[in-house]
């Protein structure tokens, strides 16, 4: 069955760090692209941060410079480092494939993070 689970996030002051992790099950990790991608109340989800299957990375201009994106393909895990984190990064994070395509029916519960003072 196959399973993206978020996790890592939270409340944290603007300027602050959060580490996410995402582990995925049920499909050949490394065989795929994937990324990290984020919905904030009332708006679309979006793609932030993607990475190949040979380690090449892509980001929106949003949070260029501020979030990594890595994985560990014997881990089955991605993950985001998210730096000098603002308010307008307020969402839930998910990850999936990128493209998501056979597996936009599965995308897990997502982890929330909040920038706030």
């Amino acid at each position: 069955q196959v399973q993206f689970v978020e996790s890592g996030g939270g409340l944290v002051q603007p300027g602050g760090s959060l580490s996410l992790s995402c582990v995925a099950s049920g499909i050949i990790f490394r065989i795929y692209g994937m990324g990290w991608y984020r919905q904030a109340p009332g708006k679309q989800r979006e793609l932030v941060a993607r990475i190949t299957t040979s380690g090449s990375t892509y980001y929106s201009d949003s949070v260029k410079g501020r979030f990594t994106v890595s994985r560990d393909n014997a881990k089955n895990t991605l993950y985001l480092q998210m730096n000098s984190l603002k308010p307008e990064d307020t969402a839930v994070y998910y990850c999936n494939s990128n493209p998501v395509g056979r597996w936009d029916n599965y995308w897990g519960q997502g982890t929330q993070v909040t920038v706030s003072t």
